[in-house]
């Protein structure tokens, strides 16, 4: 079985998108913008797993405790720095294992995004 997306309501549908593109590096790769709902796919150059945002004006947060999108990133400090200037929440970096680096940080729909 192939893990094929992951679904996120929000009432800041724009600033969701813009999250993914700007520090996730993820693209719009099917827009249904313009009918009943709107919904984005956006994913990587590689077509796997998505993320599908809805907007949602109903849903305040669609962030919940013991979950996370987990993105892999080649400058873990420098992604950080980059998000903290932006004015994202995030946490300090985490090294649980020697070679294991990470850190969190809250996207607009305060759903927590662990770059890796």
């Amino acid at each position: 079985m192939e893990m094929v997306h992951v679904t996120i309501q929000t009432a800041r549908f724009e600033e969701e998108i813009q999250f993914y593109e700007k520090y996730v590096g993820l693209t719009i790769k099917r827009d249904m913008r313009g009918g009943d709902m709107d919904i984005v796919f956006m994913g990587d150059e590689t077509g796997g797993t998505l993320v599908e945002i809805i907007n949602n004006d109903t849903v305040e947060s669609a962030g919940g405790d013991g979950i996370s999108i987990g993105f892999h990133t080649d400058d873990i400090e420098a992604k950080r720095v980059e998000l903290q200037m932006a004015g994202v929440q995030v946490t300090p970096v985490l090294v649980p294992s020697p070679g294991v680096k990470f850190f969190f940080a809250k996207d607009p729909a305060g759903v927590t995004v662990q770059f890796i």
